[in-house]
């Protein structure tokens, strides 16, 4: 493609024409014909990667409107915003994207919408797809991701790769740092919801309200006037999301206990499930959700307000809910001690997740709730006491272990969890953590290890290590079987 029709003719300094033939944010992935994107970054700035970009075949360059180019012979496009920028160049480089995407924000709660707002659209006959921290999922696809929200470049081209594929249905998950960023601000979507917002990401945001302001772009720049809008009504920032959607002329339906379109009137938790009550549209339903937890039945009319955003029969909708399936590392039982004690893992790595996660779980626990737990290393000092307040408040028997060091000394990152916790188990060892917390279980407990959900890995140090709760979780216990107990 002509560099001049990658940037859609705009004047932005002296451009000549050249054929570009990709494009990189990273030296390392730039190819000969090339256009090398430097980026501002965090860590490091794209510019002093200039001369490797072009060592390896950059043809031409994307720079902020200061950047500085010796050769004359190089064309370079400068932006006051270049990462908007790369955005918009990546989506009219790889062209193609599904028919229907749906975004999804919040600080928890993402990746349950995203996945189930895929199952209700394939229960009812349509071929689509979710993408976010699970990766891609989708018919023919298995990608994972590195990030929740990718980086412009990648993300084009999966949506491109989907839409060749198929899969006119997309249900994407929008994160503050890809908001931020301008990751998503070429993507088409045709609608976004917000589930809620408690405190995460502040190593990145400065604060909570950068932080939610990051997440609004999603509505008030990212959604095009008079989109289709999901709120949570139960949120504390619900108000202050809806008048940027009214201010928009966004179609707004909201959800929870408080929704006016998709009200939450009465749940009542079952042993493999609970059994919702719900007014949708003015209309009573009733409905059997085979998800345990108050918040995976705030998620799931999330998702079901989607699906009517969508044009997906109302009755074919509701009906779908009573067939959604667990994800992944999302209040998943992955094992049952021999007494009968079910064990289940969860990606809960916030004080409120945490919060959450534990008052979902207390209604299926006739004894003990047992919880083992730890804090990211390199990442917000801050929820760490908040952690280990909310685990000391509302389980009975709590673990206090490593999740993610990184390059963080792992007693240090306890030692700031402990004192809220004080009559917690300490073991650093993961693994040690969730062998010691299964063998003491008995009938009528529950043990939930939360932090790492679906992960494969641990991060210790600079060095990813293989590691999966879910498994060491079952290998626990086929331990206490080969030994009778």
């Amino acid at each position: 493609m002509l560099l001049s029709d990658l940037v859609n003719g705009d004047k932005l300094g002296d451009t000549p024409n050249v054929e570009v033939s990709g494009l990189a944010a990273d030296s390392r992935e730039v190819r000969p014909g090339y256009l090398f994107a430097a980026l501002p970054g965090s860590q490091a700035d794209g510019s002093a990667f200039i001369p490797d970009a072009l060592a390896h075949g950059a043809v031409a360059l994307l720079t902020g409107p200061e950047g500085v180019l010796d050769r004359s012979d190089i064309p370079c496009v400068r932006d006051a915003n270049p990462r908007r920028r790369l955005a918009l160049m990546a989506a009219k480089f790889f062209g193609q994207q599904p028919a229907t995407i749906a975004a999804v924000t919040g600080t928890n709660g993402k990746t349950s919408v995203a996945a189930f707002t895929r199952q209700i659209w394939a229960d009812t006959g349509l071929k689509a797809g979710s993408l976010g921290t699970l990766g891609v999922v989708a018919p023919g696809f298995g990608e994972k991701l590195i990030h929740t929200t990718p980086d412009p470049v990648a993300l084009h081209r999966m949506l491109a790769d989907l839409a060749n594929g198929g899969v006119a249905h997309l249900a994407l998950e929008a994160s503050s740092h890809g908001l931020d960023q301008c990751r998503l601000d070429a993507v088409r979507i045709k609608m976004a919801a917000f589930t809620n917002l408690s405190r995460d990401h502040l190593d990145y945001h400065p604060n909570e309200t950068a932080y939610l302001n990051a997440k609004l772009r999603l509505f008030d720049t990212i959604l095009p006037d008079g989109g289709g809008a999901v709120l949570n009504a139960d949120a504390d920032v619900h108000d202050k999301v809806a008048a940027v959607c009214r201010q928009r002329r966004h179609k707004l339906l909201t959800y929870g206990r408080k929704g006016s379109d998709l009200r939450l009137v009465d749940l009542r938790p079952r042993s493999t499930g609970q059994h919702m009550v719900v007014e949708i549209l003015g209309r009573r339903s009733e409905i059997d959700l085979p998800l345990v937890g108050r918040f995976q039945a705030a998620n799931a009319l999330c998702a079901l307000g989607f699906a009517l955003h969508s044009g997906i029969d109302q009755d074919a909708a509701i009906d779908a809910l009573t067939r959604l399936e667990p994800v992944a590392g999302r209040i998943e039982m992955v094992a049952a001690h021999p007494s009968g004690a079910p064990i289940f893992v969860d990606y809960a790595h916030t004080p409120d997740a945490l919060k959450t996660i534990l008052c979902a779980l207390r209604p299926h626990t006739a004894q003990r709730l047992v919880v083992v737990f730890g804090c990211g290393g390199d990442r917000d000092k801050g929820k760490r006491p908040q952690m280990g307040a909310v685990a000391n408040c509302l389980a009975d028997v709590q673990f206090v272990t490593d999740d993610n060091p990184r390059t963080e000394d792992p007693a240090a990152v306890r030692a700031d969890i402990m004192p809220a916790c004080p009559d917690a188990t300490e073991i650093g060892d993961r693994a040690d953590a969730i062998r010691r917390a299964v063998g003491i279980l008995k009938e009528g407990d529950l043990l939930v290890i939360a932090g790492k959900g679906h992960e494969q890995g641990q991060i210790v140090g600079d060095e990813v290590r293989p590691f999966d709760d879910a498994e060491e979780a079952r290998c626990a216990v086929a331990a206490l079987r080969e030994n009778g107990r």
